[in-house]
């Protein structure tokens, strides 16, 4: 009987998530399963993958296909390169503390890749947050600014008849230069006019 692991699709519409099986390959893709290896979510970021290591290399082992999904997720944990390590061992060319060894320094280091991955979200989710925050309060700074242009009193508007006759009244009033003349000319006016009483007073004394 050909046996395929592959990818059995749950939860809901628009946010599926899967379970990893070893299944009949003439089953259908939702049906019967032979046993569940694990499961991967991708609407969480990174993926959720869950894998039974020794149950899946025990499948390979005994000759199931993975699909192309299903290989990279037993990649991406480590099923297949533990299933090249132990057929390593069968052949005589890694004894079993290499194998363990092997296996144990790339897991190590996919923790670390996986832990790295995880923090770089982690700050760009704190900067793209500070950012938010950044650009809210800019736009609360200008709310309040407009908000104090629109308490202060409106300067009063003046119809443009006021303007024309507040200029017209403007015109008629003498210049300063023009009132000092007329002061001058009036004491002079008031002497020719004494003069001229003057000869009249003793022309009748006569």
């Amino acid at each position: 009987m050909p046996v395929k692991i592959r990818l059995q699709r749950h939860g809901k519409k628009g946010k599926p998530f899967y379970w990893i099986v070893a299944a009949d390959a003439r089953a259908k893709r939702d049906g019967k399963f032979l046993e569940k290896l694990g499961i991967y979510n991708p609407n969480t970021n990174p993926a959720t993958i869950e894998v039974n290591l020794d149950n899946s290399v025990q499948w390979l082992q005994n000759g199931a296909q993975p699909t192309d999904t299903a290989r990279a997720i037993l990649s991406y944990k480590g099923v297949l390169l533990k299933h090249h390590l132990l057929g390593g061992l069968r052949k005589g060319a890694l004894t079993e503390e290499q194998v363990e060894e092997k296996f144990a320094a790339w897991m190590a280091e996919k923790e670390k890749a996986v832990a790295d991955k995880i923090g770089g979200l982690d700050k760009a989710k704190a900067e793209a947050r500070a950012a938010a925050l950044k650009a809210e309060k800019e736009v609360n700074e200008k709310r309040a600014i407009a908000a104090a242009e629109a308490e202060l009193p409106e300067a009063p508007e003046v119809a443009e008849g006021e303007i024309e006759v507040a200029e017209a009244a403007v015109e008629e009033v003498p210049a300063a230069e023009e009132v000092a003349e007329v002061a001058e000319e009036a004491p002079a006016a008031e002497e020719g006019k004494e003069e001229e009483a003057a000869p009249a007073a003793s022309s009748e004394e006569e």
